[in-house]
């Protein structure tokens, strides 16, 4: 299960941090770029985190993702979902990788659109890392898992208040 969850959660962390790293470019809202840069600096701090487990427990480096992206959401434990839409021809493919990065390059409400994706992109986050928690070998991932678990789902909770405040709608 550790070997596994790193392996996914690591290329889902890579789409945040693409999305963020376009947020701190495009975002015309403070609160967005300061997100974007929380999200950008956690997440690539969890991924060496990770990556350095994955070494010391698995005697390795993490296979690169091979995955199709834009395609589906990867739900990490039971193969591809289908991709669910956010909106006309918005697919969340890997939630933030391939395809969502080249839509959200040419949004033309970024901040929106940034909020419409990493919504469901979290969402998908904390179901992975939930899910892991309980067949996790090593109690510094459990950690690890639950930090992403409350993180994740503060910022959601912050980026839904915005979406209502923003745009009135739910």
């Amino acid at each position: 299960m550790d070997r596994h969850f790193i392996e996914m959660m690591i290329p889902h962390h890579d789409g945040a941090i693409a999305m963020a790293e376009l947020a701190l470019r495009r975002a015309r809202r403070p609160e967005i770029q300061a997100l974007a840069r929380s999200i950008r600096d956690s997440q690539t701090r969890e991924n060496a985190q990770m990556r350095a487990w994955y070494r010391q427990w698995f005697g390795g480096e993490v296979p690169a993702w091979g995955g199709s992206y834009g395609r589906g959401v990867y739900s990490g434990w039971g193969g591809w979902m289908g991709g669910g839409m956010m909106g006309p021809g918005r697919g969340m493919g890997m939630m933030g990788t391939g395809t969502d990065v080249e839509w959200l390059k040419q949004a033309p409400d970024f901040d929106r659109a940034f909020i419409e994706q990493m919504i469901p992109h979290h969402r998908m986050g904390v179901m992975m890392a939930s899910m892991a928690q309980s067949g996790s070998r090593h109690p510094e991932l459990r950690a690890l898992q639950q930090a992403m678990v409350t993180v994740q789902s503060r910022e959601i909770e912050q980026m839904a208040q915005w979406y209502r405040s923003w745009y009135g709608a739910p």
